[in-house]
Order: C-alpha cells, then structure tokens, then sequence
C-alpha cells in the first residue's frame, strides 16, 4: 500500500547504511510496555529498550545525511507502535508467574500501562518522529490462547479478559489527542479491537471459516502450546483468522492493514494512515 518493502529487523547486523532508509523493524517477540512483561520467554526489547535502540538508528542516519536532512526524513517517516497486549497475555492474565494482577485492579494495571507508555512516545517526538500510527489492544479473550486456558464455554470468549481492556483503550486514544496537540504532530489511534471484532463476528464476510482455533498449535483450541518447530499447520491457513495461539494469520493481518490504512475514523482515529502520507 505504500509501495515500500518489509522494514529490515532492527537485529540483523545487516541492517545498516542505505537500507536504514527503508525503514527498521524494532519489534521483540514478546515484550510490551513494562521491562518485565514476557520475560518467562526470555531476552526481549522492552518499549523502553526499543526506544534505545531506534537512537542507535538514528546515530547512523545521522552520520549519513547530516542533521538538517535528518529532520526532514524523520518528519514525513511513520512510527507503527503495537503495544499492550503482551502486558495482559504476557504479565497481568498469568498469575502464576507475574504479580501485577495482586497488585493492581485492572484499571489501575491500565493506567500503569498509559503511564509508561506516555513518556516514550514524547521521547519518540522529541526525537523528530511526528508521524505515529499507534494501535489499541484487539480483543484478547478470543485469541486461541485465552479460549483455552481461560476455559471459556465453546464458541465463547472469555468476556473477563475484553471487558478489563477498555480502560487502556480509551485512554490510549485520550493520548493520542494528546499528543496531537503539539506542534506538527500527526498521530492515529488505531481501533484494532473494534476492527478484529468485526472480522470474529463477521467471519463469512472475510472469508473465514475458523475463528476460535489456531492454524499451528496443540491442545483445546489449538492455543494451549503454540506452532513449534515440525508442527504441522492446518493445510487451509487462509480460511482461519488465528495462525497461532497468539497471532492473526497473514490472511487476517491484510484486512488489518488496509482498514488501518484506508478505513474511516471508526477504524482510525482521527486519520488514516494514507491520509497521513499525503500530509506534508
């Protein structure tokens, strides 16, 4: 849709020079807002630390197009930040591993979120991005992985895991407005959970058939233990909306993108993502 190719993953040491100019991938499998959520899966770049590492990029860029340039590049370049879900799934909604659900009612939990988040994303700005395309939380309780170990009834999500997500989301787009406020900022809000639950309730629509199942996976649901290495996927991967336990398949991740990059304020707040391109 924009004519650009996959962003190179900011790990690769081939990830350097000119192919810096097509954009990094930053993203960690597993991290999420708070340095420790998914940390029982291991190493990870946490919010803060992928902060850290896109100064690392802009050092490069620095040396290569000299300061002046760099704003200008950094100012018509789009920020995608996908984050939260990896606190609930990953932290808030594993007891047994992770304390934050002792600690904190879920409002609370996500108004801890807002208020680690809120500071990278005015580092983000500081550092010359103004363009963000940050997206809310989908509908966790009907992942395959919360259908399965929250045991919800079949066919059903688990309505405890939606119902504590809203708080985070309608204070992620109270933040966006926020930071639209200051100057030359252009940020959307991303309504993934009203976009996903639209896919789940509307499966035909889109051309699915499965919508409580993973393509690749083991046990109820096929979300109890995710796609391992010599799993074997399901042979029909286009007609589910989850690949894994955790992940929408590429076939739902297209839908995704093009009503984050053409759909109305319904689907993002209060731009598109084409509609941002064409902001000069």
């Amino acid at each position: 849709m924009l004519g650009v190719p996959y962003p190179s993953p900011f790990a690769d040491p081939y990830t350097a020079g000119v192919k810096l100019l097509g954009g990094v991938n930053y993203a960690s499998a597993a991290a999420g807002i708070l340095d420790e959520s998914g940390q029982h899966y291991g190493e990870r770049y946490s919010l803060r630390q992928q902060v850290l590492n896109f100064e690392t990029t802009l050092d490069q860029l620095r040396t290569m197009m000299g300061r002046d340039n760099l704003t200008s590049f950094l100012a018509k370049s789009i920020a995608i930040l996908v984050f939260g879900s990896n606190d609930y799934i990953n932290n808030y909604l594993m007891p047994s591993i992770y304390a934050s659900s002792f600690n904190y009612n879920p409002t609370q939990f996500s108004n801890l979120l807002l208020n680690r988040y809120a500071p990278q994303l005015l580092t983000l700005y500081n550092l010359g991005i103004r363009k963000m395309f940050i997206a809310g939380i989908g509908p966790l309780g009907c992942i395959p992985n919360q259908r399965a170990t929250g045991q919800a009834a079949p066919g059903r999500c688990v309505d405890y895991v939606n119902d504590i997500l809203g708080t985070f989301n309608q204070g992620l787009k109270s933040l966006v407005d926020q930071l639209n406020k200051r100057p030359g900022a252009i940020v959307t809000y991303g309504n993934t959970y009203g976009a996903v639950g639209d896919i789940l309730n509307n499966p035909s629509t889109y051309g699915f058939n499965v919508v409580d199942k993973g393509c690749c996976g083991i046990g109820r649901n096929q979300g109890q233990i995710t796609c391992l290495p010599f799993a074997y996927p399901c042979t029909n991967r286009d007609q589910y909306v989850f690949w894994d336990a955790f992940h929408p398949t590429q076939a739902a991740n297209v839908i995704l993108a093009r009503r984050a990059f053409y759909g109305p304020p319904l689907d993002t707040y209060p731009l598109n993502i084409q509609q941002m391109t064409l902001i000069h």
